[in-house]
């Protein structure tokens, strides 16, 4: 009997061609699918990610700068310059009105308000920034004021009040160390699911629990005693940055259970495409779009760089508030981890019981 040709095996079954349905079958069963799909998914996870941070960060806008004023009720030429203020930044000036500096900066102490405008000193303004408040808000703030005074004949000097460090001119380390903290805290867990894939639930919190604890001291090390570019509350700030791994990490253990090997779509939606540009860490945010300024608090890249900030800068004022978010995060993540799973691509099968001989 003849064997079959090459040309046999090229036409198939009996030397036939396939068809076209077949073909797909077999184009299904193959590893050309997911990786053609995930082609189209990397270009437009792309774009989205160019997209989301250049439309929050490449031009922020003032959109509700809440400001504390104090004696604009006695200043004759405090509602001049208020309005001139208002029409200035697009009326964005939230105005909190105040009767002595001290209570305002304890406002700005507070989080409550970003700058402070006196104005009592008759002919003149004093506007009194925080840059640790936000870089940004403080930036269009001081270059604003003295064109405004300008424009109205009013000398106004312009203060920091609570600075930045040395180390982090433009108040970004902050908003870097959270971002390593999120992106390593689930890049932890894929490698978890690809290098110790039979772990089991259990196991698998326990490592995700030991490298965000380890993973944690070295960021809040190498940033504080390595280069120095922040004075960390040492114990705080791992402690936060330990919650926010943790919680980045159990994040992609959920969508692994519930979206297996397409999990990593809804974990960079959710923490980096959505999350890290609405922290507030790069931009203030009373510059971002308004919907994202108020959804970032919510998520755990602005919850983390919140609690951060108040650490670093505010220390006597620590909110519960982004430290609920965290917790809320990491204990919904991990309950819908361990009730299904049975359902998550690792583990591994128990060993059945040693049978018992007769007469043993």
């Amino acid at each position: 009997m003849p064997e079959p040709s090459d040309d046999d095996h090229e036409h198939g079954a009996h030397g036939r061609t396939p068809t076209r349905g077949e073909r797909w079958e077999d184009f299904k069963k193959s590893p050309f699918l997911p990786a053609t799909v995930l082609v189209f998914i990397l270009a437009a996870a792309a774009g989205l990610f160019a997209g989301s941070y250049t439309y929050t960060m490449a031009n922020p806008t003032p959109r509700r700068i809440p400001t504390a004023v104090v004696g604009a009720a006695n200043a004759t030429h405090g509602g001049a310059f208020l309005a001139g203020m208002e029409k200035a930044l697009n009326a964005s000036l939230e105005v909190h009105p105040y009767d002595t500096i001290a209570a305002a900066v304890e406002g700005v102490d507070q989080q409550k308000v970003f700058a402070i405008l006196d104005v009592r000193q008759g002919d003149r303004v004093a506007l009194e920034v925080s840059g640790a408040s936000g870089a940004s808000v403080a930036q269009v703030l001081a270059e604003t004021a003295p064109e405004v005074g300008a424009g109205l004949g009013i000398p106004v000097t312009v203060t920091d009040i609570n600075p930045l460090q040395k180390g982090d001119p433009r108040g970004l380390a902050i908003f870097y160390i959270s971002l390593a903290a999120v992106i390593i805290g689930f890049v932890g867990a894929i490698q978890l699911s690809v290098h110790a894939r039979a772990l089991n639930p259990l196991e698998r919190i326990a490592y995700t629990v030991a490298y965000a604890m380890l993973g944690a001291f070295v960021i809040a090390a190498v940033v504080d005693w390595w280069l120095g570019a922040l004075d960390l509350p040492f114990a705080e700030s791992w402690a936060i940055l330990a919650l926010t791994m943790f919680t980045s990490g159990m994040v992609f253990s959920m969508f692994n259970t519930l979206f297996g090997r397409w999990a990593m779509i809804p974990t960079w939606g959710l923490m980096v495409l959505l999350g890290n540009p609405s922290s507030g860490g790069a931009v203030s945010w009373p510059l971002l779009p308004s919907v994202l300024g108020r959804i970032g608090r919510w998520l755990p890249p602005g919850a983390s760089v919140n609690a951060q900030h108040t650490a670093v800068y505010f220390g006597g004022y620590q909110h519960v508030f982004p430290f609920v978010v965290l917790t809320a995060w990491a204990l919904l993540a991990s309950t819908i981890f361990w009730v299904w799973r049975h359902r998550h691509p690792g583990g591994r099968a128990t060993e059945p019981a040693h049978a018992v001989a007769p007469g043993e």
